[in-house]
């Protein structure tokens, strides 16, 4: 009987083993498969394209960088140059005159906007994070219904909503304030949409294991959820501080000591040509402070698209 017990697992034990082989085999042959296509000429391929790409994505950023340090002579020249032949400041040091000669201070303007970008960025990150996680993570009544609304409100572009935006603001009484800037913000439903698609990533059972020792949903949410969905609420920062940073007040702010300091700069801009190499350090400027809050993070933002489904 142990004999046959002995063939019988000697049997299954070849069995096992053949079909390891095989498998072994199989992967092998990918492995050379993946390897040939891996060559270094093909990556060096690869390489000069995704090259190519970067550098034509880049050149709009690159020529304005340039085209801030070019006397006026040359920012007429045609075709155009990239590289400034003789390099200036003078760009920079007619702005800031014309700041310092400004009837009210610069200052001012950069503290209005300093103030419109913060709080409108950080009130949309905490409204649209409180907003997604029952939305996200609870079952009530008209959720569904909720979250089609806010799916269906991304095909609206702003120009749509523009007037209801303006009604809405004047029947509150916010008109000539910063705060018709800034609430406006708190609804970015973009926002929402992405706090709510990575909530819905977190396991529930972490939730539940939470509960049962006793948290309350308001520690939850800021020692579990918040932390888990850091990616999320850094790319809303991204979003909403390049959104509110180049805000001129439009419509909705008129009196001069409340504008923001885009504003100031465009009238800085508006004499005309004379003011062309102006206008180029204007948009140098304009453009330091969103683009190093990207560059920061931007793996956290790319990590937040993947997740959330958005190409």
């Amino acid at each position: 009987m142990k004999e046959k017990n002995n063939d019988i697992n000697f049997d299954e034990l070849n069995e096992v083993r053949r079909k390891h082989l095989e498998l072994k085999k199989t992967k092998n042959k990918k492995y050379r498969r993946v390897r040939l296509s891996r060559s270094w000429y093909g990556d060096l391929i690869l390489f000069i394209v995704l090259f190519a790409f970067a550098l034509f994505s880049a050149f709009p950023l690159v020529f304005a960088l340039f085209s801030a340090f070019k006397p006026l002579s040359e920012l007429f020249i045609f075709p155009p140059k990239l590289f400034p032949r003789n390099f200036t400041l003078d760009n920079f040091v007619d702005l800031f005159n014309l700041m310092s000669n400004s009837q009210i201070p610069i200052s001012r303007y950069f503290v209005n906007t300093l103030l419109i970008t913060l709080v409108g960025t950080i009130g949309h990150v905490v409204f649209a994070s409180l907003c997604a996680y029952p939305l996200a993570k609870h079952n009530f009544v008209g959720k569904k219904v909720i979250n089609q609304l806010i799916v269906y409100s991304l095909m609206f572009s702003p120009i749509v909503t523009s007037i209801p935006t303006y009604i809405i603001i004047s029947k509150l009484g916010l008109l000539d304030t910063q705060l018709s800037i800034i609430i406006p913000a708190w609804g970015f439903t973009l926002g929402l949409f992405l706090m709510r698609q990575f909530m819905t990533n977190i396991p529930d059972d972490l939730i539940e294991a939470a509960k049962m020792d006793g948290a309350s949903e308001w520690k939850i949410f800021w020692t579990i959820i918040m932390p888990m969905v850091k990616p999320a609420w850094l790319t809303l920062i991204i979003l909403l501080f390049q959104q509110l940073w180049g805000t001129d007040g439009g419509n909705y702010i008129f009196t001069e000591n409340l504008k923001p300091f885009s504003y100031a700069l465009s009238q800085i801009v508006s004499g005309g040509i004379a003011r062309t190499g102006t206008a180029a350090a204007v948009t140098v400027i304009m453009l330091i402070i969103p683009i190093t809050v990207f560059i920061v993070n931007q793996s956290k933002m790319l990590e937040t698209m993947a997740t959330s489904g958005i190409k």
